[in-house]
This record gives structure tokens, sequence and C-alpha cells, in this order.
């Protein structure tokens, strides 16, 4: 019987370049920046990984559709690089292909780096892409702000929310994110913002405004893992390991009966539950010491508080305005700014997300530092849209928790 993956793979080292709008960059130096770091931080010399994950979204936007220009980028020597593309849950499928590699006891040493380069395209969100004339994105018209308004229309009319606590709730979300990216000198939007200014922005989608939505971004992540064993051997003292790393894919349910009513994400729940289960977490509320999660949009953060079992069903808009997840209240969420202002580079986000929860439970992370010892660290991504869409669920903490 498969018993998991909890504790058999550490991080031996991150990085991740500064995120923004990186016109002094391509993907490739933006690899080499984010690899730079996690090389450094590792202590090990190239030669010494043994295979490697490339995760990017758009390829005709950055790297062509292999993993070759992460191997010349990066000069890796002569190993398998595997190209991943699994819409924004791309960087933490990257990071699974290379942790059960070495679970799996094939790699003593393995890579995973995620990189995109949207700004150079000109679009003020994601770049057009079409399928003869069908638009690709998991095969649903319309645009992302929109799908994700019913998303928040459906939530409020399910739980009786009225539109002025729910957007109130939205524009505390956005300002908590702001706030905490201020601190952040790689994130790409830097700004400290007020509730005034959400509620009064121009509207993009109702009941979403500018300020509900994430932003378009360059950027790279990586991660270097290995056990726990060489880790030590290698002279880490405090290893960061993996305590479980789970995804799940819509299967068409959502769309093909009457089960689903469009308030949440049946995959995040799915996908959370398994994460849970497989490292020895009863209580997320409680036993959760901070959170990443895939804030596209700030209805998608509420919501998914709910997902992640982290706030009880219809809950989240309360715990949301008593500051439950603010960088001082009891489970921080964005404590880095989150996509709404790290920055949302499709195929490094998931990296991203674990790279901030790998500074703070090493007690790295600066002027953002949680105060109290983390525990454990969840990040969480989805792709796609509501109806439709795959979620990943990664959770790290120090090896002897």
């Amino acid at each position: 019987m498969a018993s998991g993956i909890k504790d058999k793979v550490a991080i031996l080292g991150m990085g991740c370049a500064r995120f923004g709008e990186r016109w002094d960059a391509d993907a490739d130096t933006l690899m080499v920046e984010a690899f730079t770091e996690a090389l450094a931080d590792a202590g090990i010399d190239v030669s010494q990984i043994n295979a490697a994950w490339l995760s990017v979204a758009f390829d005709g936007q950055n790297t062509g559709p292999s993993g070759i220009p992460a191997a010349v980028a990066l000069r890796l020597p002569n190993i398998g690089v595997t190209k991943v593309e699994n819409y924004c849950a791309s960087g933490t499928d990257a990071f699974r292909g290379a942790v059960y590699a070495v679970a799996s006891g094939a790699c003593d040493i393995a890579l995973a780096v995620g990189v995109e380069k949207l700004k150079d395209t000109g679009y003020g969100g994601l770049p057009v892409r079409t399928r003869g004339t069908t638009f690709d994105m998991v095969g649903v018209v319309g645009s992302a702000p929109g799908n994700f308004a019913q998303l928040a229309a459906a939530y409020r009319a399910k739980h009786g929310v009225s539109a002025e606590d729910l957007k109130r709730a939205m524009a505390h979300v956005s300002v908590k994110s702001h706030a905490n990216g201020a601190k952040n000198p790689k994130a790409h939007l830097r700004k400290a913002i007020t509730e005034e200014q959400v509620l009064n922005a121009p509207m993009i989608a109702e009941p979403l405004g500018l300020f509900d939505c994430c932003g378009v971004s360059d950027g790279a992540a990586c991660a270097i893992v290995t056990t726990p064993e060489i880790a030590r051997a290698l002279g880490k003292k405090d290893i960061v390991t993996v305590k479980a790393l789970q995804l799940s894919s819509s299967n068409g349910w959502e769309l093909q009966g009457a089960g689903w009513d469009g308030t949440y994400f049946h995959t995040t729940r799915v996908a959370a539950a398994k994460a849970y289960q497989e490292a020895g977490i009863t209580d997320p509320r409680r036993q959760i010491s901070l959170t990443e999660v895939h804030d596209c949009f700030s209805i998608t953060e509420l919501v998914t508080m709910e997902d992640l079992g982290l706030s009880a069903e219809g809950g989240a808009v309360k715990d949301v305005m008593d500051g439950f997840f603010d960088a001082d209240g009891q489970v921080p969420c964005q404590i880095d700014g989150g996509l709404k202002c790290f920055g949302h580079p499709i195929g490094a986000s998931g990296l991203r997300m674990i790279y901030e929860n790998y500074l703070q439970l090493l007690g790295r992370a600066g002027e953002r530092q949680r105060k109290e010892q983390p525990v454990f660290a969840l990040s969480h991504n989805l792709g796609g849209m509501p109806s439709q869409n795959v979620s990943a669920v990664a959770i790290v903490g120090l090896q002897d928790a």
C-alpha cells in the first residue's frame, strides 16, 4: 500500500527572481536569476543535479515546447529536462515531478524551475491562445474576470451575504495583500492601498473591481530537492521537508449534472483532503501556520479559505474581516503579497509560493517574517476556471514537525 511522501524529500535550496515588468530580462535570464540563488542556497555544484522539470504555461511566448531552453540557460549536465504545463498549477506540478523522482529513489538531487515572460506580448492580461477556432482555456468562453465574477455572485446568493459585505471582505483581502507586498523587495506591486481605493476603483466584472484582480508579471522561481539524509550529509541543519503534495483535476462533473452550485472549487477540496491525510493534519484551522493560495481574484482567495477547511462554510467573510488571515492573524495568507502583489508569471507562481513558505520556516523572510515559528506551511494553486480546473496543494515543514 502506498504510504505517501511525508518527510521523504527535503528542500535543499530555493531561489526566486524579482517579479515585475522585467523589460531588462528574457526568460533565460529570469531562470538564471532564480537558479543562481537556489544553487548557492543548496551548496552544491550543477553537476550534482540528476534530473529537472521546467514549468511554463505559454511556451509560445517563452521557451518553446520542450525542456531544452532550461538545460541550455542553466548549463545542466546533459540530464533529462521535462517540460510541464498544467495551467496555473504548472509550477507546483513541476515541483511534484522533482519531488516524486527523489521520493522514488530514481534521483538523489532534482530540480524544478518555473518561468513566464508575459509583459513583452503587449497584452494587458494573459495572451490570447487559440486552437483552431476554439479558445483553449479548458473549453469555456468568456473572460477570466467574468467567470470568477459568477463565482462571487453564486457565493453571495448561497450564503446570504449582502453585496456590500462581500465587496468589503474582498477589499480587505486586497488591502491586506498590498500591505504585505509593500514589505517584499522581490514583489511586483509594492504600494499600500486603502479600502476606499478598492471600493471606488473601476469595475472590471461586477463585483470585481480593478484591485480585486491580480496583474500579469514576468518572473521565475526554482527548487532543488533531495533526501533528508543527503541534505544532512551536505551540512544542512534546519531541514525543510515535504509533508504532502497532491493534485486534483476536474473530470467534467461540475458541468455535467446538478451537484455543483458554482460556489466553491471541488478540486481544491479533494486535493486538500488528500494532502491533510498525507501530512497527518486533522485540524487545519489550528495546525496550519500560514498559507500562500491562488488569489487570481480576491473572491478566489476568500472561497479557497473554506475549500481548505480554514474557514467554515459561509464563514470566510467573517474570518477575513476579523483579520484571521492578516499578517498578524492566526493563519496569515499571502504574507509575501500573493499573486495580487508579488505577481503571477504562471509557470513560476507555484514555486514562488513554496519559496516564501520555505523562507518563513527557516526564519529568513526579513521584514515580513512571522513572529511565531511556523510548523506547517501550505501553498495552493488553481488552474483553469471555476467550472473546470486543476488544483494543487503542497504542505512543507521542518523535518521534526
